[in-house]
């Protein structure tokens, strides 16, 4: 199961925390979601396998709520779900695998941690840097640049693989190849 974080509705279409969404978005290049517990979800054959893409429509902070209820009506081992989110730690562009660690800050995840009880889950954590001139929650929910718009369109054929190794692989050798020290 691969799940895009972010917040549904046309006003956070274009925004720094809805990276998930779109990253989700253009690997799947589905134009025909289903709706399901609270979420926007489309099913794809990969390498042989189901895979399940999943947009939760709960907005970020209730991320978990609809996160918990695929894994369960689908009996998804927590070592099969990779977390696609924004990460404010991260210049943009970077791009860092996880597994098991903690939220961040980040609350999409800690919604997902505490409805799961458990953060054993894998995570690619995409940098959006973080400007301290502004209020975070107002930079995390404004407008990508033109510039950050085309790094992010730069950067999908490497999602793309990340996400295909991921399905292929799981996360530990995933993680051997794509994390690198950052630019």
């Amino acid at each position: 199961m691969i799940v895009g974080l972010g917040n549904p509705g046309d006003e956070y279409n274009n925004t720094r925390h809805n990276v998930g969404y779109l990253v989700v978005d253009r690997y799947t290049d589905e134009n025909k979601w289903k709706n399901k517990f609270n979420a926007l979800y489309t099913e794809k054959n990969i390498f042989n396998n189901k895979v399940l893409f999943i947009k939760p429509t709960t907005y970020m902070n209730l991320s978990g709520d609809a996160v918990v209820k695929f894994v369960n009506y689908f009996d998804i081992s927590l070592d099969d779900i990779l977390i696609i989110h924004d990460d404010l730690d991260l210049e943009f562009g970077n791009f860092k695998l996880k597994k098991n660690s903690g939220p961040g800050g980040h609350n999409g995840i800690k919604s997902i941690i505490n409805r799961l009880n458990s953060q054993d889950f894998a995570r690619l954590k995409i940098g959006i840097s973080n400007n301290k001139k502004i209020d975070t929650k107002d930079y995390v929910l404004g407008n990508f640049s033109k510039n950050e718009q085309q790094e992010l369109l730069n950067n999908q054929p490497k999602y793309n693989e990340i996400i295909d190794s991921f399905i292929k692989n799981g996360i530990e050798k995933t993680m051997n190849i794509y994390n690198t020290k950052e630019k």
